[in-house]
């Protein structure tokens, strides 16, 4: 029983941290990798530090792009 209660956190623990990172714009780095190798077979997967720097160029526009208000 005690074990259950434990996988049962560690499911709730990172549903919450997959939620909080949707909910400012980071996508899940695994469900990316997963379509690029199902999707995309014979394309290079990105590193998780290219990843998070295009999702976020992305989100909030690359160099030399006007911000936005709003």
């Amino acid at each position: 029983m005690l074990k259950d209660l434990a996988s049962l956190g560690q499911s709730v623990g990172s549903y919450l941290g997959q939620t909080a990172r949707l909910m400012v714009g980071v996508p899940n780095y695994d469900t990316y990798v997963a379509h690029q190798r199902r999707e995309h077979p014979g394309q290079p997967v990105m590193g998780y530090e290219a990843f998070f720097r295009e999702r976020q160029e992305a989100r909030y526009g690359g160099k030399g792009r006007i911000g936005r208000c709003c």
